[in-house]
């Protein structure tokens, strides 16, 4: 196991620092998944920049959760990558009591 996951681990005992962690798992889901979506088409930034009109510096700071996407985007990205944009509500996972 690696340090900065052990050390994680650690931190995720903290309740605080949980519930923190766990507000941005919709936000990292969105970015694993748009660059998920992008090397399954074997497209860098700069390609998915050409086919989209988004600039390649705007799809990185996506990437690195530096700014944040409004639907009208990640419909723009979901086309230049010939792909369907879906977005689903799921049950929450109930707390252990």
């Amino acid at each position: 196991m690696s340090e900065l996951k052990k050390n994680i681990d650690e931190q995720l005992k903290d309740p605080e620092f949980k519930e923190e962690w766990d507000d941005l798992d919709p936000e990292m889901e969105v970015i694993r998944a748009m660059i998920k979506a992008r090397n399954s088409q074997n497209l860098t930034q700069k390609e998915l920049a050409e086919k989209t009109g988004i600039d390649q510096a705007n799809i990185s700071k996506l990437e690195n959760g530096n700014m944040n996407p409004s639907l009208k985007l990640l419909k723009r990205l979901a086309d230049g990558m010939g792909m369907n944009l879906r977005i689903e509500f799921v049950p929450k996972k109930s707390k252990a009591i």
